[in-house]
């Protein structure tokens, strides 16, 4: 079954840092762009960056930028979100998604509540 499973959410107080992890199974990870993205009001979801199958990153959220980074390990199959000086309005659910060619998959989402 092919799946992507983020973890590392949870209850952060501002300031703080968090790590996210997106566990991908099923399918060839290697080959696929990651995305990270983020929804504070579970609808629209906010892109937050890419890194390229070859690890190249991009930072797209303006609000992240100089805050975020986005890494990959694909001898484990896994891509990762880490964030520093987190505020409440960063407060949302995180999503990762591995895209390649018309091929498309998304995880089910990481909670992050930012505490004032």
């Amino acid at each position: 079954q092919e799946q992507l499973v983020e973890s590392g959410g949870g209850l952060v107080q501002s300031g703080g840092s968090v790590r996210l992890s997106c566990a991908a199974s099923g399918f060839a990870f290697s080959k696929f762009a990651i995305s990270w993205y983020r929804s504070a009001d579970g609808n629209k979801r906010e892109l937050i960056g890419t890194i390229t199958t070859t690890a190249t990153t991009t930072i797209y959220s303006n609000s992240l930028k100089g805050r975020s980074t986005i890494s990959r390990d694909n001898a484990q199959n896994t891509a990762y979100l880490q964030m520093t000086s987190l505020q409440p309005e960063d407060t949302a659910v995180y999503y990762c998604n591995a895209r390649w060619a018309i091929a498309e998959h998304w995880g089910q989402g990481t909670q992050v509540t930012v505490s004032s």
